[in-house]
């Protein structure tokens, strides 16, 4: 196991989260966590967490996160709060509006809502 709070959520492999929802799980509800979590499939419902989330390549998300550090790589319809980071990559989509200390939308990333950087949640 990791101290979450040095992580870089880009180096983190599969086997390095305690709980991997995957491709082939379909939940809707209310997720709680405080480790790291990997989202593969597909979520509906609420993310309430304390540590890290990294939505996958070809994950859906239907839910409003709020967690320590989120990285979108797959696709996200819902508001995302998170204290240090939220960070879309190329081939993640958010359509819902961000509120983070820090906000990194890379070329190619499909962003639809608005962002508030807000230095405060560090």
């Amino acid at each position: 196991m990791f101290d979450s709070k040095e992580v870089d959520i880009f180096e983190l492999d599969e086997e390095d989260f305690d709980t991997v929802i995957t491709d082939d799980i379909s939940f809707t509800g209310t997720i709680r966590f405080k480790q790291p979590l990997l989202i593969q499939g597909t979520v509906k419902g609420l993310i309430d967490a304390t540590s890290e989330l990294v939505i996958d390549t070809d994950a859906v998300v239907t839910a409003d996160i709020t967690a320590s550090k989120v990285l979108v790589r797959g696709k996200v319809s819902g508001n995302i709060v998170a204290e240090h980071i939220v960070h879309v990559t190329s081939t993640g989509s958010v359509s819902g509006d961000i509120i983070s200390a820090k906000i990194v939308l890379e070329n190619g990333c499909f962003f639809s809502g608005k962002c508030t950087m807000d230095k405060k949640l560090v």
